[in-house]
């Protein structure tokens, strides 16, 4: 397997806008290395302890995504260097977040992540909880994160019409939300949907960043 041949072969693949993030979790650092020499700097992981390892054992422009559901005693792992959280699945971990980013005197780009599949184990905020968190404008008081976006898993199944239908259902909701409460914040951009089996769905509803782990890296050991 050329880790650089396939992260190229998808970049063919994917609008000049959309951001290609390398889901690296579970994966040996030689094999973030391959894929940083084929020129890739976005590295998504989902645990932080194994995010700040792999942080300090690669280059420093590396770009690092936390993709998975965070614990809240987990940020302060990542906080100094993360670039996007994308899985703020509560508005109490958006407070932790901040929390932990003023701490380090920074601020953290966040996506709320919105519930669209069928599937209950899935975290994330629904429709309505989205809509009325937004209105609440609680996320205003936290000066040390900026949203930026929201980010959504499809319900794990072959049904493409079903897999494109919450797609587009969350971009829906992102539509709404630019509209209502970010129409004048250009950083209120982007849609994290699709992964290896589904991204080219996610594509066609409107995504701006694919995260894409087994078409890049193989199979996890």
């Amino acid at each position: 397997m050329n880790i650089s041949e396939n992260i190229q072969s998808i970049r063919k693949k994917l609008p000049t806008q959309v951001k290609l993030i390398a889901v690296s979790k579970f994966q040996a650092i030689e094999k973030l290395q391959a894929a940083y020499q084929g020129g890739q700097r976005i590295f998504g992981e989902s645990r932080a302890l194994e995010m700040r390892d792999k942080h300090l054992q690669m280059p420093q422009d590396v770009e690092w995504h936390f993709i998975g559901h965070l614990q809240k005693n987990k940020i302060k792992y990542i906080a100094p260097f993360v670039r996007l959280i994308h899985a703020v699945d509560s508005a109490d971990l958006l407070k932790e977040i901040d929390k932990e980013a003023a701490k380090n005197h920074r601020i953290i780009d966040c996506l709320l992540q919105v519930h669209i599949a069928r599937e209950e184990h899935k975290f994330g905020f629904s429709p309505d909880e989205l809509s009325s968190y937004l209105e609440s404008e609680d996320w205003k008081l936290l000066k040390n994160i900026r949203l930026v976006g929201l980010m959504g898993m499809a319900t794990f199944t072959d049904n493409q019409e079903q897999i494109s239908q919450e797609f587009l259902q969350l971009k829906t909701c992102f539509d709404q939300a630019k509209a209502k409460h970010f129409a004048q914040e250009d950083s209120f951009c982007e849609l994290s949907i699709g992964m290896s089996d589904d991204y080219h769905i996610a594509l066609a509803c409107g995504s701006t960043m694919v995260r894409i782990g087994s078409a890049i890296f193989g199979e996890r050991q």
